[in-house]
């Protein structure tokens, strides 16, 4: 019965992202990001990661999916952030502010070439101290983002030009939410026996 429900799960799981990334690419694409505020942009950021996680907190069925996956696939899941802050490295070509571009292209790098290392390891609470430091990284290049954004610094109008947009209303969000919901597995209840038994 719960392998049935975890399918069920798991199937509206991927449509609703898999909607909403074809939604953003969409929008993207046309230019309409480019086209409101970016104090928008900002909120969109954080709805896309606070929504996933109140489903997660109030949704017994997804809340049981998320704790059924791999703690490996979970992990592996951020080694996208390398694309991502290659772009972002390459987006400093006066596309974006410094600080910006240095936060979280080299932090995203880092977790991204983190993820073998930490699958080769084999010592108590290793998914713990990865998925930690990979959302401390995160926070601080979030952080620098949504206030650029809300300041207005000049260059951060290019956050919502396409393809760029597609790493904060999707890639962040998406990796925010799993990020708190993967920490909250780790930190709660069995933890660290349920790390070592995915080792």
């Amino acid at each position: 019965m719960a392998t049935s429900q975890h399918s069920i799960t798991q199937r509206w799981f991927f449509l609703v992202l898999s909607l909403w990334g074809i939604a953003v690419l969409i929008a993207g694409y046309c230019g309409f990001f480019t086209k409101i505020d970016l104090i928008w942009i900002a909120l969109l950021v954080v709805t896309g990661m606070t929504i996933p996680v109140a489903v997660y907190y109030s949704n017994a069925d997804f809340h049981a999916y998320v704790r059924s996956l791999d703690l490996k696939y979970l992990t592996l899941f951020h080694l996208w952030r390398i694309p991502a802050g290659l772009w972002f490295l390459y987006c400093g070509q006066n596309l974006l502010p410094e600080r910006f571009v240095a936060n979280a292209g080299y932090g995203d790098i880092t977790v991204g070439l983190l993820v073998p290392v930490v699958l080769l390891l084999r010592f108590r609470g290793k998914y713990a101290m990865f998925h930690l430091f990979s959302i401390l990284d995160f926070a601080i290049a979030v952080g620098t983002g949504l206030t650029f954004n809300l300041l207005q610094v000049p260059l951060m109008e290019n956050i919502a030009t396409f393809p760029t947009v597609m790493i904060p209303l999707f890639g962040v969000c998406v990796t925010g939410a799993l990020s708190i919901m993967t920490l909250d597995r780790l930190l709660k209840g069995s933890a660290y026996t349920e790390a070592i038994g995915n080792n």
